[in-house]
């Protein structure tokens, strides 16, 4: 090969070094509490290591499960348990609600995989094959994940002399989080990005299980997704024969987890505020287990609420505790909901607060259009507020559902911890008055409000006002799109006017109309 070091730096281009199970944009990251969701950790291991023994061995296994089982946290745990036994060969977690936008398209999948394994000390061989590969071919990564899959992965791997201390598995976590990307202005209908969705998801699977067909292919998979339509479809009907199913239910004792995961909780609360050791009573420990219903992020909720500093403890516990009992017959997430709509409702504009959330996370609207990254919180925060420090004020009473960088981190994003309060917004039924039903409205009006004001409410410095008005003007071809569907107007002429960085844009009459200019 003429220069490994340059294809290496190609193929780096091209990967979610974020979806990766150590990296620093995991380190917040849910992880198996110590002592808890140990029997299904030491089967997915006892697998990895033994499972070509089994009478009937698999290639695959498929942990599911519903919205907050903690299928990420069991993965990132077993993960790290194999990286330290030598057993992991590479990973990717997905992720459609945190983190950078790349973990949540396929295209980054087989590169990041590729990538590890190039890295990994076993695999020398390997390495040199698949950087070969990647240097013949820099196109490999505008393929199919079939095709891309083929060549830097199988083939190295046909290629490669097999040693006795090869890695073993590779893990894919959350993999109905993958989205289809969109190519051109035109937003797509809910029911397009479904289709869409599910088209990248089993494209992703097909690859998968034809890799795991393949005798020179040494892995094991382990993939953990909830049991989406499209994806149980395809582990019933097509990989059966390959596949062995987990799916966390009582089995694996959500129940005793829990209560070892609140005690230890607890205990650090009462240390922090200096309360007795018999706070609270075994009787409301049970109680809170109880209502989660088999879902963890409903008490790693209820603790983040608690350990909160916006009252003391034991009167965000009696707030929790408050909650209505609900009935779990007709909506099995309902005590998660209600949860969930108790603290947003401990904002002092829980509407607004909904309005933000919805728009930051179920739409795309602050995307960085070009490079499909996330755009920074700081930025979301300038965009949205109608005036200086709202934001927040806004968000104050809320960091036990978002992250929220600090003020001096400019570059970071807002992320939820879980995805489940995303599935609770979008669902009228399931958050009651907090539904937005017009998810764009509030962009469209801060966005005509920015270019009418030529800047954001809150006052800037002159360097860091054009960083926000450079990625304002990034937002400019989709809005344009969405605003021509929203505005009554028939008039198609453009105009020019001088922008705050004195850069010169042409703009539809209508927006013009719109802003009064």
């Amino acid at each position: 090969m003429a220069d490994p070091e340059s294809a290496v730096k190609e193929l780096r281009k091209h990967i979610a070094a974020g979806a990766m199970h150590d990296s620093a944009e995991r380190c917040d990251a849910p992880k198996c509490h110590p002592e808890t969701r140990v029997t299904v950790q030491d089967e997915l291991a006892g697998w990895v290591k033994n499972g070509d023994k089994e009478e009937e061995p698999k290639k695959i296994i498929w942990v599911t499960g519903p919205a907050g089982g903690g299928k990420t946290a069991i993965m990132g745990s077993t993960a790290e348990t194999c990286q330290k036994k030598g057993l992991l060969a590479c990973c990717f977690f997905f992720s459609s609600f945190t983190g950078s936008t790349n973990r949540q398209f396929k295209r980054c999948l087989v590169p990041t995989l590729a990538y590890q394994l190039v890295q990994h000390k076993a695999l020398r061989d390997v390495r040199e094959r698949i950087l070969s590969c990647v240097e013949h071919d820099p196109a490999i990564f505008e393929k199919q994940v079939e095709v891309q899959l083929d060549q830097l992965l199988l083939q190295p791997l046909r290629e490669g002399r097999r040693g006795l201390n090869w890695p073993k598995v590779i893990f894919i976590d959350g993999l109905d989080e993958c989205q289809a990307e969109e190519y051109g202005d035109t937003p797509r209908s809910r029911q397009e990005a479904t289709r869409a969705n599910e088209a990248d998801q089993t494209e992703i699977l097909h690859a998968l299980l034809k890799a795991a067909n393949d005798l020179s292919f040494p892995f094991r998979i382990i993939i953990a997704s909830r049991p989406e339509p499209a994806i149980r479809s395809f582990f019933t009907d097509i990989a059966h024969h390959t596949t062995r199913e987990i799916f966390l239910d009582d089995k694996y004792g959500p129940d005793a987890d829990m209560l070892l995961f609140l005690n230890s909780k607890f205990k650090s609360v009462q240390r922090q505020y200096q309360l007795s050791a018999s706070w609270p009573s075994d009787n409301v420990k049970q109680t809170l287990v109880e209502n989660a219903s088999g879902q963890f992020i409903y008490v790693a909720a209820a603790m983040r609420f608690i350990e909160g500093s916006s009252a003391p403890p034991q009167e965000l516990l009696d707030q929790v505790m408050a909650l209505r009992r609900q009935d779990v017959s007709a909506n099995p997430f309902a005590p998660l909901d209600a949860l969930y709509t108790h603290i947003l409702n401990s904002s002092p504009k829980p509407v607004l607060a909904a309005r933000w959330l919805s728009l930051i996370f179920l739409t795309r609207t602050l995307d960085n259009r070009v490079s499909n990254e996330r755009l920074s919180a700081r930025f979301t925060q300038l965009f949205l507020e109608s005036s200086p420090g709202e934001a927040s004020y806004v968000f104050r009473s809320l960091n036990s559902l978002v992250f929220i960088p600090p003020t001096n981190n400019h570059t970071s994003p807002y992320s939820l911890f879980h995805k489940s309060l995303t599935d609770s917004l979008e669902d009228r039924s399931r958050c009651g008055s907090l539904y937005v039903p017009d998810r764009y409205e509030l962009y469209t009006i801060r966005y005509l409000q920015i270019w009418k004001d030529k800047g954001p409410a809150t006052s800037l410095a002159a360097l860091e006002k054009g960083v926000f008005i450079h990625q304002f003007l990034e937002l400019h071809t989709w809005t344009f799109f969405h605003l021509s569907m929203s505005l009554p107007s028939t008039r198609t002429a453009t105009i020019q006017i001088a922008t705050p960085t004195a850069s010169v844009i042409s703009f539809p009459k209508f927006i013009r109309n719109a802003i009064g200019i």
